[in-house]
Formats: structure tokens, C-alpha cells, sequence
């Protein structure tokens, strides 16, 4: 099992359509892969599931992310393994580390959303869990076991998961902040990539992922010669690395340039790889040749908007090249038949686009 965080600290880049589309080509070429929604709006989890089914989810849980060990007790024990046995948000999952009150005995599924792709579903209230990380950190230093697990918790629950299901990668979906969760999260993660937009916010978005990187290999690197031998267990071996960066949802300016984009676009696009050089220290780009990520994962294969087809995707809840076999509401029946080629052809994009991306993935130890 390998694990992914799609990040960008400049929002709006589309990161996550791209993560939404990756986790489903990846199972359509048989991977097994999970994902886990933890931004707290909640994003992912919309694209792939609708209000209504969500909605059921959050409010058989409602009482145990108030306070699990309360409802826990007022729960029986057979209303409680129901509860269980159905698809559980993720912060559900990680409430008893939250509260101190322990781990689940089992379990709970994910929701199934195609062949070999599963999803734990985001959940607004997810910001308690990250304050509870924040408040808990310092500690995590001196080797305080409750502070460990909490700090250690989204990995573990993404190894227990990948144990039990055979999920080969587990996608995490974050905000677009450099907060203390994500600092957790990304700092965990065996690969990162970064989506951008060709203009100057991204740009600077590498710079401060960069930055932020510097810091926190410091700040874990200090915790693993403090830590005992079975406490630095809990964390990865090796700190996170870099495996590229791809330009997303770019208009398109035909026969301008190699990549099609507005010359003003393309003296963006062209200043990433130079920002990554400059801001994403070598140890944390080691794994991948300076050539290969000096190109964007997949080349132009994804690179290009599709007009409205993302939010056609976001509607039916399912993957572009699937809008058209997908039940739909009559004023959208013509538009889509008309175009059904158009929407199919994106299979073969993103799958060149995995393939380079699990490329860079094998270089990962």
C-alpha cells in the first residue's frame, strides 16, 4: 500500500476533480485504491456520493462525534454493531482517539463507489479533530502515547484499511491551508503531488509548500531521535517525497506553444519546475530524476480543461467518461448523447496520466 496527498496551498486548482478522477482510473486499471475525504468542506465526498445518502450517514452518527463515549453507553450493543456495519464518516472513525476513549474493535465499510474504489466520506466537524492534534503535539515530543496515536492516526487508519480491503493506494484529500492537520497528514504520506494552474498563485503556492516542508522534516526528524525505537513505529520511515506536479484544467490556445496554452500561461507553466528546483529541497525530490519531474506527470494528457464535463461528472457523481451511461435527468439526455465520444475519449487521458503516475509512485520505498 502506497498513500498519496494531492495538495496545492492555492485553491481553485482543481485539486479535487483531479483526485476524484485519479482514484477512479486507478481502480478501472485494477488497483484497489481508497479515498479518504479530510477536508472538512467536505468536497470529495460530495463528488462521489449524493446529499441524501450522506446526510443518513452523518445523522446515525451525530450523537457519537458529539460525544462517543456518551452515546456508546446509551447505545446497545446490538444497535451499536449495526451502526458499524455500515459506512461511517472519517471523523467517526478517529473520534475514540480523539476523546481518549480508545479504538473501534472493527471496522466500519467503506462506501463502495465503483469496482476497487472505496471512499471514507468527509464530515464538517472534522476541525475538532485537527484542534485536538494541535493541542496534543507538544507532547507528541516527550513520547506521550495518547499524543502518538492521535498524531499517527489518519496512517493508521489508512494501513488498517489497505490490511483489511487490499487497497494498493489510499488517496487523502485535504483544504488548501498549511494547517497542523495537513502538516500530519502530508509529512506521513509516502507521495506528494502538486496540481497547478499556470499563473503566479501557484507559483507561490509551491513556495510555501516548500517552506512548510523544510520545517516540518525538521520538526520530525527532532521527534524520531527523541522517540524510543517502538514509539517511532507509529511514523514512517522516511519523511514524504515529491513525485510531481501536473497543470490542470488550462485552457487550451491550439498550435502556440508544446503545451497549446496562452503564451501569457505558458511563461507560468514553464516557471514550475524551476519554483519546484529552488523551493522543494533535493532529499524530498531524490527519488524521481531532475528531467522527469521537470515535465508534469502525464505530460499534456490531462492537462487541458473539458468545458463542462467536470461538472456534469460532479452531478451524476461518477468519472467523465462515465456521465454518459449514467442515469440522467432529461434536459441534460441530447447534450450528453451528442457528445458521448468526446466524454468516453477522457478514459484514455487520465489513464496515461496514472500510468506515469504510478511510475513515480514505484519509485517511493
Amino acid at each position: 500500500m502506497k498513500t498519496l496527498s494531492v495538495f496545492n496551498n492555492k485553491g481553485g486548482v482543481g485539486k479535487t476533480t483531479l483526485t476524484f478522477h485519479i482514484g477512479h482510473v486507478l481502480a478501472a486499471m485494477g488497483h484497489p485504491t481508497l479515498f479518504i475525504d479530510l477536508d472538512p468542506q467536505c468536497n470529495l465526498t460530495i463528488c462521489g456520493m449524493d446529499t441524501e445518502s450522506l446526510h443518513k450517514i452523518w445523522e446515525k452518527e451525530d450523537a457519537f462525534v458529539d460525544d462517543f463515549e456518551s452515546a456508546r453507553k446509551a447505545a446497545s450493543q446490538t444497535d451499536f454493531d449495526n451502526l458499524i456495519q455500515e459506512p461511517r464518516s472519517i471523523h467517526f472513525i478517529v473520534k475514540p482517539t480523539e476523546d481518549g476513549t480508545g479504538e473501534l474493535e472493527r471496522l466500519p465499510p467503506p462506501v463502495k463507489l465503483a469496482n476497487n474504489l472505496g471512499l471514507l466520506p468527509g464530515r464538517l466537524t472534522m476541525h475538532m479533530f485537527e484542534d485536538k492534534i494541535s493541542s496534543r503535539w507538544s507532547q507528541v515530543y516527550s513520547g506521550d502515547p495518547q499524543a502518538i496515536r492521535t498524531a499517527a492516526k489518519i496512517r493508521h487508519v489508512a494501513a488498517e484499511y489497505a490490511k483489511q480491503y487490499g487497497y494498493e493506494y489510499v488517496i487523502f484529500d485535504t483544504s488548501p491551508s498549511l494547517s497542523m492537520m495537513n502538516k500530519i497528514i502530508i509529512s506521513t504520506t509516502d507521495g506528494f503531488l502538486i496540481p497547478c494552474m499556470p499563473d503566479m498563485f501557484s507559483l507561490y503556492g509551491i513556495r510555501n509548500i516548500g517552506k512548510a516542508l523544510q520545517h516540518w522534516k525538521r520538526e520530525f526528524e527532532t521527534i524520531s531521535r527523541l522517540l524510543s525505537d517502538e514509539k517511532r513505529k507509529n511514523f514512517p520511515e522516511t519523511f514524504v517525497k515529491f513525485i510531481g506536479y501536473t497543470i490542470y484544467n488550462a485552457k487550451r490556445y491550439a498550435n502556440t506553444n508544446e503545451w497549446d496554452l496562452a503564451q501569457g500561461s505558458y511563461g507560468y507553466a514553464k516557471q514550475i519546475p524551476q519554483t519546484i528546483q529552488s523551493y522543494i529541497t533535493p532529499e524530498l525530490r531524490a527519488n524521481i530524476s531532475e528531467a522527469t519531474l521537470a515535465e508534469p506527470v502525464g505530460g499534456t494528457a490531462i492537462m487541458h480543461g473539458h468545458n463542462t464535463f467536470p461538472g456534469m461528472a460532479q452531478k451524476y457523481h461518477v468519472p467523465i467518461w462515465d456521465v454518459p451511461s449514467a442515469q440522467r435527468e432529461p434536459e441534460d439526455v441530447a447534450g450528453v448523447a451528442g457528445q458521448r465520444q468526446a466524454y468516453e475519449a477522457t478514459k484514455a487521458n487520465y489513464t496515461a496520466f496514472a500510468t506515469d503516475l504510478i511510475s513515480r509512485m514505484n519509485s517511493l520505498t
